[in-house]
């Protein structure tokens, strides 16, 4: 068995309902697959001493998950005053408008078409609801509306798809750019040297001890495929399901369609550096 604390980002051993942090509860929901790993993490932050709660990412719409979330709030004494979205993909947005409904919140996205509410997010913003300070972290690449929320007290950041608990995340051509992704990435990077961020909460998998190590991984990940795939087009493999083929042969097959989204993204950032 592989010892969890070895590999990169110390994933603890568990994905489970429960407290993570001091102020982060994760809500699990049951749509596990080969795409969401265990399924979404649905993550209610509140400060300790507080009765209202901020959730992030209600989750599919499923509705004994959804009150599932409330249940955890109100076991904990707390009230859910605001929902935010890490970004649009189904598997984290599509139960938002029911469970603003539940709850009588805002919803509250970078992307116009899923707020409910007239507030958006935008870069720079903190969250303060409850005495609770979140602050917004523009993360695009994996789409353009992806975000991440800087949890200082806690020294975590809670990231969405920008950085899973485990494996890889797919760059979702064409809304997702890997030159986007990859200045994401060097901006959690500063986040966990110059901000002290060490816990990642990620929106699939495990929560992550070693934020840095994470982000390095991630980097050296993309620049060790970037390579591949250059080399994949050098050799004659010019369409992107060849260079599918070529350099993902080891990857389960039911993994190609979104590893071809990545593929695409990749190729397009060499052409536009005229380096294929």
């Amino acid at each position: 068995m592989t010892n969890a604390a070895a590999l990169p980002g110390r994933p603890r051993d568990t994905v489970r309902s429960g407290p993570a942090t001091a102020r982060a509860v994760n809500v699990l929901a049951p749509n596990a697959s080969a795409m969401t790993l265990d399924g979404t993490n649905t993550w209610v932050v509140a400060e300790p001493d507080s009765d209202l709660a901020v959730v992030i990412d209600p989750g599919p719409l499923d509705e004994d998950h959804l009150r599932a979330v409330v249940d955890m709030a109100e076991k904990a004494g707390k009230r859910v005053a605001l929902t935010l979205l890490t970004h649009g993909h189904p598997d984290h947005a599509e139960g938002a408008g029911r469970f603003a409904e539940l709850t009588g919140t805002r919803v509250r996205a970078l992307d116009p078409a899923l707020r409910l509410g007239d507030e958006g997010l935008a870069a720079g913003d903190v969250i303060t609801t409850g005495g609770l300070e979140l602050r917004v972290v523009p993360t695009p690449g994996h789409t353009a509306d992806s975000l991440s929320f800087h949890l200082p007290a806690d020294r975590a950041i809670l990231t969405g798809d920008t950085i899973l608990g485990r494996g890889t995340t797919v760059v979702a051509h064409p809304d997702g750019r890997l030159g986007d992704y990859l200045d994401s990435l060097r901006r959690l990077r500063s986040l966990t040297v110059d901000d002290g961020v060490h816990t990642v909460l990620p929106g699939h998998g495990p929560v992550l001890e070693d934020a840095q190590g994470a982000v390095e991984f991630y980097l050296a990940h993309r620049a060790h495929r970037l390579a591949q795939v250059e080399t994949a087009v050098e050799n004659g493999h010019r369409q992107p399901a060849a260079v599918v083929a070529h350099v993902y042969a080891d990857v389960d097959r039911s993994l190609w369609p979104a590893a071809e989204l990545s593929v695409r993204a990749q190729m397009d950032y060499l052409s536009e550096h005229g380096l294929i």
